[in-house]
């Protein structure tokens, strides 16, 4: 059984940063593609960037948001710069086996979620 837990939300200005982490435990995920999904309120939720050999990245997270992995601690990252409000979502950590996807249901596995709120 696969686990992911999420942390590193947090409130945040317009303009600041944050990094959210994503533990995995149950089994290896190196090989796995893994990715951040966000959710706001009365939205669906949304494909943000994904990782398995190389990255990718929804238009609105280029040149701002960096995913990354270290396997050694089977954990993913995302670096969040120049956060805007239109940003505040709960934030959701994805894996799957084989390419990365932006369609939600193609992801078997799924965290929690962590709030990031960017509010001045």
């Amino acid at each position: 059984q696969v686990q992911l837990v999420e942390s590193g939300g947090g409130l945040v200005q317009p303009g600041g940063s944050l990094t959210l982490s994503c533990a995995a435990s149950g089994r290896t995920l190196n090989t796995y593609t893994m990715a951040w999904f966000r959710q706001a309120p009365g939205k669906e939720r949304e494909f943000v960037a994904g990782l398995v050999w190389i990255a990718y990245y929804a238009d609105s997270a280029k040149g701002r948001f960096t995913i990354s992995r270290d396997n050694a601690k089977n954990t993913v990252y995302l670096q969040m710069n120049n956060l805007k409000p239109e940003d505040t979502a709960v934030y959701y950590c994805a894996a799957k086996s084989g390419n990365v996807s932006w369609r939600v249901s193609e992801y078997a596995y799924w965290g929690q979620g962590t709030q990031v709120t960017v509010s001045s």
